[in-house]
């Protein structure tokens, strides 16, 4: 089965992210607006079994932190993805780092940016005409963020969490 870890920023901030990505995230209906925090990777009951203890740790040991987006970014020439930037802060590289030692799997395909898709899986032209589109809105949010997500995937292709972690509370 796949897996994954994600940050969903509150309901308010999730609202005005799907906004955008109703009409230009083909992957809108699979999953909520989310920061990733660990790809896709396969494991099997025992396997989960194994994190989850790492990953109530991870989340004892974190604090809540606050997470600041103000900027529309785009990943172009490598893909024609369009993204809200999460401005990086020490607390989120820390929560990256650990969820890529020790005995998680080493799947890191690209270096960390702290993002959220809004528009993906784009034509040329169409990324050209969103992109400038969207680059003229003024985007700026802050939002609290105290935990993150195990997060399974179904056969039909949608997100579901597996389990959640919340920040501070003991193992």
């Amino acid at each position: 089965m796949n897996y994954g870890i994600a940050i969903f920023p509150s309901k308010p901030v999730q609202d005005e992210i799907n906004s955008y990505r109703k009409r230009y995230d083909p992957h809108y209906a699979t999953i909520p607006p989310h920061l990733t925090l660990k790809e896709s990777f396969e494991a099997d009951n025992d396997r989960i079994a194994e994190l989850i203890p790492e990953l109530r740790n991870i989340a004892s040991e974190s604090e809540p932190f606050e997470i600041e987006v103000n900027k529309v970014s785009t990943f172009s020439p490598v893909t024609n993805t369009i993204y809200l930037k999460v401005e990086p802060i020490k607390p989120l590289d820390d929560l990256y780092e650990k969820m890529h030692s020790g005995k998680f799997p080493k799947n890191m395909e690209y270096n960390f940016v702290p993002h959220i898709t809004i528009a993906q899986k784009l034509s040329h032209d169409e990324y050209s005409d969103i992109f400038g589109s969207l680059q003229m809105k003024d985007v700026s949010f802050r939002d609290t963020i105290d935990r993150f997500h195990l997060l399974y995937q179904l056969e039909n292709g949608i997100w579901t969490v597996y389990e959640s972690f919340v920040f501070g509370q003991d193992k």
